[in-house]
């Protein structure tokens, strides 16, 4: 099925910022990239899905309240919430350069005698006179402003580089919600598969009590040797043995979606104990045209967004090779007494201009090491659209490979449920032999266990779409808050 080409696609989609002020290097565009003119698996043709609760689609309520937990309590998505909050922080601080910056100053001072209370004098007509000798006092104010003149653009390259920074921040938080969304609904999904195989497995040794019982009958009655009856043993110690193994299996399961929704490895046990059916969801995804799947990858618009950062960096180093102007301004006054403080005010004003002239090559060396980082940060977005498409690809081949195996697997154990039925009654009847019976009983056993496994591997394939395919975050949705703190330490929202 022919798609649009996504080179072409992609210059829609993702316009890179290439925001290299004053730079000759060359800009990086999304035709570089060089991915394929269409999948080589077909996809839906229609419009695309809104996959923001792709979970719903299960009709599982259990699996939607567990997500639920892990996007308000997941410690890994609160680290990513409080990386993005430093990410905005510096884009502050780079604003701020745009600004003056205006300081003031208060100050008071007293100076006392170190020794002697007192001074004696003469007068004309010979009588002394003693003065006593005290402190004087001395109160100043100030103020003092400057600024940075941005004349060829660093400064304006520096906020550039800190919002495309921020930018890529936040779509990181949102491929970090995807990858913890995903990750709790595949356990869930190996939490409900090992409860079928349990169940499996418990019933299948019922039914080989009842045989080793009947073997061991017929042999205290001499119709068989008993052989039979250590057949029989052996076949339901073994499937016995499976047991231990899939709970443990089970336990680790329910254990990691404890830690996924931020909860103690074993709060989980009780509100999972009852059996339930692995979910199933639709037979299809209508995934869209490709550039909408990219644009709607939080990872690949972070790379994006890193790689304008980066570009931007090439214009705040190429500023440093040019003239600085900085333009500053001081008003002070001083006085005896407050009452007069403001009666003499004086200031100043000046301008400084400065340029390197020789520093070892440190500052084109610096220009050259910012277009060496723009170029990794490129090849780093190109990595980032072609994993983007494996990762599409290869979850379509899988929810199709896990369709047909689970429709053979329906085949397989309709077949053998009908063996083990002939061959419990033939044996009973004592028409056919034990390994007759053991030879269908382990391939109903197999037959039930595979039909589980790829009902599971058909809803993994499935959970493993949604998110190639950028589902479950909104672009639009406000930042959750953090889980609450231990101790008395504040959030500082």
């Amino acid at each position: 099925m022919a798609r649009p080409a996504i080179a072409l696609l992609l210059c829609a989609a993702l316009p890179l910022a290439a925001c290299s002020t004053g730079s000759a290097h060359p800009q990086q565009t999304a035709a570089n990239v060089a991915v394929p003119d269409r999948f080589s698996v077909d996809g839906e043709q229609k419009a695309r899905e809104d996959l923001s609760r792709w979970w719903d689609r299960f009709d599982d309520p259990m699996l939607g309240q567990l997500i639920g937990q892990a996007q308000a309590a997941n410690l890994d998505l609160a680290q990513a919430v409080t990386r993005l909050r430093q990410a905005r922080e510096s884009l502050i601080q780079s604003r701020a350069a745009l600004l003056p910056s205006l300081s003031g100053s208060g100050g008071y001072s007293r100076n006392e005698p170190l020794r002697g209370g007192s001074t004696t004098t003469q007068l004309p007509d010979g009588t002394i006179v003693s003065f006593s000798q005290g402190g004087t006092s001395n109160f100043s104010l100030g103020l003092d402003a400057s600024y940075q003149v941005d004349l060829f653009g660093g400064v304006r390259s520096g906020i550039r580089s800190a919002r495309a920074n921020y930018e890529s921040v936040a779509f990181n938080r949102a491929a970090v919600l995807l990858s913890v969304e995903s990750e709790t609904a595949r356990n869930y999904v190996l939490a409900r598969l090992a409860q079928a195989q349990l169940a499996n497995a418990r019933e299948s040794l019922a039914i080989q009590d009842e045989n080793l019982s009947i073997a061991q009958w017929r042999v205290q009655a001499g119709l068989v040797s008993s052989l039979d009856a250590e057949q029989a043993r052996s076949q339901r110690a073994q499937t016995a043995a499976t047991i231990p193994q899939l709970e443990t299996s089970y336990a680790g399961y329910v254990a990691r979606l404890g830690v996924l929704t931020g909860q103690a490895p074993g709060a989980l046990r009780s509100a999972l104990e009852a059996p339930k059916p692995i979910p199933r969801g639709p037979a299809s995804v209508a995934a869209g045209i490709p550039a909408d799947a990219l644009r709607q990858r939080p990872d690949v618009r972070a790379a994006e967004r890193s790689l304008a950062s980066a570009s931007a960096q090439i214009g705040v180093s190429e500023a440093q090779l040019y003239p600085s102007l900085s333009l500053g301004g001081s008003i002070s006054s001083g006085s005896a007494s407050l009452t007069s403080l403001l009666d003499v005010i004086s200031g100043r004003a000046f301008a400084n201009v400065a340029q390197t002239i020789f520093d070892g090559g440190r500052l084109r060396s610096q220009v050259r090491s910012a277009r060496a980082g723009a170029d990794t940060a490129f090849y780093a977005y190109k990595s980032s659209v072609l994993k983007a498409l494996e990762e599409i690809e290869n979850a379509i081949v899988a929810l199709r490979s896990a369709q047909l195996r689970e429709a053979e697997f329906r085949t397989a154990l309709e077949a053998a449920n009908n063996q083990a039925l002939l061959a419990r009654f033939r044996y009973r009847s004592g028409l056919t032999d034990f390994t007759t019976l053991n030879q269908s009983e382990s391939t109903l056993l197999s037959a039930k266990n595979g039909l589980s496994q790829a009902e599971s591997e058909q809803a993994t394939a499935l959970i493993q779409l949604y998110a190639a395919l950028g589902g479950g975050w909104d672009e639009a949705a406000p930042i959750p808050s953090l889980p609450p703190k231990t101790g008395s330490a504040t959030d500082g929202q």
